[in-house]
């Protein structure tokens, strides 16, 4: 929901009221409704991708990468919700889940005021340690040849801190790996308009669209504002407070304090290295799962509609992502060429680009959008923000080389991933691997 409503709510609240295994990593059944907030886990175990035709080797390799985890952007919903909390702790309306509740929101607040509103935190900074590690592991070969002929590896940020840490982390444990790449890495720049875009100037027509556009606003609102919407909130205050309590607040400051408790639950798992011991919030236990999977649902929504696939009758969302695809065509055609002495060029970014990117190049989760009148929903539409771009997502090109040939394979989330439809692999039978010119010819480049 917008920050805008949620501000509101919280002033007439306050007034009125005087709210899976994989790689193997754990993969909570629920992940899906975090959102965009889950955390990183890579998708595809080492030692199962494939390997490159005979006498290709690798000569470069290049990633975009969402920053790690990190705490919430602000204090709002932690604030939001405990206005509510403290006035029903006053008039004696908190059940039992309620009076441990407040205590655990003030101590998760407290951490990540301590860690820095927006900051990386102790996960994200592990998260793109491992992601780093798991590429040199993925291609010693060709950062053993970075280090021997002394290429460079270039590092490329949005210039906000959460990226230029993510940057950072990463390329400091590339070096502690491999000390002779150390002084290969460049200091990290920043490139707004190439990782920043959404805010930068080619994104003038997007934000107009975010901010004007009355069919995004009705859709949202149809979606949102649904029965369906209360009926969480209640179940949601109701496990906090008693039902006298939340009867008493209006239908609107009952959606905002349950919206507060969701995005709180929801950030918690990036928070994990900083409870008390080690083991997570248990926000879970002030959740149902089903309520917490409608408000995931509802950010999922709005996601999709504001950064994804959108609409089926407009690229407004994603269009302004070519500018960062061509990014990843040029840094291939100019090692192709020999005039890059680049051995890796690496990219940290945010959702806000990395979502509109996966929808341009119609990664998996991102092809379907939504036809105008039939809104977005889990039942017919496979995009997901837990899978789209969770937390440290990352979409790498391997680029390998052999007698002036050059093929290039994808990893999306580290697991190896097919071009979009109409480019043909090097080989039939699920090959993975792109001849340059043909994915040049598939993307209108040629």
């Amino acid at each position: 929901m917008k920050r805008v409503t949620r501000t509101l709510a919280l002033c007439t609240l306050l007034v009125a009221a005087l709210p899976a295994q994989a790689a193997g990593q754990h993969r909570p059944a629920h992940r899906e409704s975090y959102g965009t907030k889950a955390p990183y886990a890579p998708e595809q175990a080492p030692g199962t991708y494939q390997q490159p035709p005979a006498g290709f080797t690798p000569v470069f390799t290049e990633n975009v990468s969402r920053h790690g985890s990190r705490a919430a952007t602000d204090s709002e919903d932690g604030d939001l919700v405990l206005a509510v909390w403290d006035k029903a702790q006053t008039a004696g309306q908190l059940t039992g889940r309620g009076e441990e509740f407040g205590p655990k929101v003030r101590a998760l607040q407290a951490v990540m005021a301590q860690v820095g509103y927006g900051n990386l935190s102790g996960r994200g900074e592990q998260e793109m340690r491992d992601t780093a590690d798991r590429m040199a592991e993925r291609l010693p070969s060709l950062f053993s040849k970075i280090a021997a002929d002394g290429e460079k590896i270039d590092v490329v940020s949005s210039g906000q801190g959460r990226a230029i840490d993510s940057g950072n982390e990463f390329t400091g444990a590339l070096a502690a790996a491999d000390p002779d790449l150390k002084p290969l890495i460049g200091p990290i720049r920043t490139d707004k308009d190439l990782l920043y875009f959404h805010k930068a100037a080619g994104g003038a027509a997007y934000r107009d669209y975010i901010a004007h556009d009355q069919r995004l606003a009705d859709t949202l609102k149809s979606i949102t504002g649904g029965p369906r919407t209360h009926e969480a909130a209640r179940s949601v205050l109701r496990r906090l407070f008693k039902a006298d309590f939340v009867a008493a607040l209006a239908d609107a400051d009952q959606v905002a304090a349950a919206q507060g408790v969701y995005n709180l639950y929801a950030i918690a798992p990036a928070m994990v290295e900083e409870s008390p011991d080690g083991a997570g919030w248990g926000m879970e236990r002030y959740i149902s799962r089903s309520d917490a999977a409608w408000f995931g649902y509802l950010s999922d929504a709005e996601d999709f509609y504001e950064k994804g696939p959108g609409f089926s009758d407009s690229d407004i969302t994603y269009k302004m992502a070519g500018v960062l695809l061509a990014d990843f065509f040029k840094q291939v055609e100019a090692k192709k060429a020999g005039t890059s002495d680049l051995g890796a060029e690496l990219r940290f970014t945010h959702a806000e680009e990395i979502i509109p990117l996966a929808a341009l190049m119609g990664l998996p989760g991102s092809t379907e959008p939504a036809t105008p009148g039939e809104p977005y929903t889990y039942a017919d539409n496979p995009w997901r923000g837990a899978s789209v771009s969770p937390l440290g997502a990352n979409i790498q090109w391997d680029v390998f080389e052999k007698d002036g040939r050059y093929l290039v394979r994808m990893l999306y989330n580290e697991r190896e991933t097919a071009f979009r439809a109409g480019c043909r692999p090097v080989s039939k039978g699920g090959s993975k691997f792109y001849d340059l010119d043909e994915l040049e010819r598939c993307f209108g480049r040629a």
